[in-house]
């Protein structure tokens, strides 16, 4: 039984780790994207097609 208890165990631990590092990568993702917009907006004049 203890086992079992200890296999729960870690993969509980594993699990809460993917989650926190999806949550560092989204919000690194969403920062990237922000700052991407904002000198697009800002060199918006010079930019032609």
């Amino acid at each position: 039984m203890e086992r079992v208890y200890r296999t729960m165990r870690n993969t509980g631990a594993a699990n809460i780790a993917i989650g926190i590092i999806m949550i560092i990568a989204g919000v690194s993702t969403g920062v990237v994207a922000i700052v991407s917009g904002a000198n697009l907006l800002r060199k918006k004049a010079g930019l032609t097609f």
